[in-house]
């Protein structure tokens, strides 16, 4: 049986755009620091092909983890979060919750990049509802509230505690 974590793979399709649209508006802060380590910029751009239906799932569940090191790699926790959207976001080709995996470590990726601007937050999360189209809205409605479901990213860990499981769960109430 699925997680309902997964969404099917036309939904894993439509919210991976997004997902890569939330990741690549933090690549700066990332390749600020670390201009020569392109895994980042891959990982987007192989979410968008997957997005696209040019690759395969199957192939891509196997190949997300390719470029996780860039994260381990930054210098700042910025970059590291940037990094970190990235990898996110291309993980939705196996499980759709990624995508607000992805959005959530933007989101800390501008607010670690902006300590004088507590409003960039905000401002990112506004953005990134701002632009979900009614098809990728109604897929992540589909995903169960964060730390609700222990069968995928959003269970009880890492994306559903501290400062990404409060941006997840106001991602969340923003889909309503």
């Amino acid at each position: 049986m699925n997680s309902p974590q997964t969404l099917s793979e036309s939904d894993r399709r439509l919210v991976a755009g997004w997902a890569a649209d939330c990741a690549e508006r933090v690549l700066e802060v990332f390749e600020a620091e670390n201009p020569t380590d392109c895994r980042p910029r891959a990982a987007i751009a192989r979410t968008r092909a997957f997005a696209r239906g040019e690759l395969n799932t199957g192939v891509e569940i196997r190949r997300r983890f390719v470029d996780g090191g860039a994260a381990r790699d930054a210098k700042s926790r910025a970059a590291a979060a940037a990094a970190r959207a990235a990898g996110q976001a291309a993980a939705v080709c196996h499980m759709g919750a990624h995508a607000l995996g992805a959005a959530a470590y933007a989101v800390r990726a501008v607010s670690l990049a902006s300590p004088d601007r507590p409003e960039a937050a905000q401002e990112e999360i506004h953005w990134q509802l701002a632009h979900l189209t009614a098809e990728v809205r109604a897929a992540l409605q589909a995903l169960p509230p964060v730390g609700e479901n222990r069968s995928g990213p959003l269970g009880p860990g890492l994306l559903a505690s501290g400062q990404l499981g409060r941006i997840i769960c106001e991602l969340q109430v923003g889909l309503t």
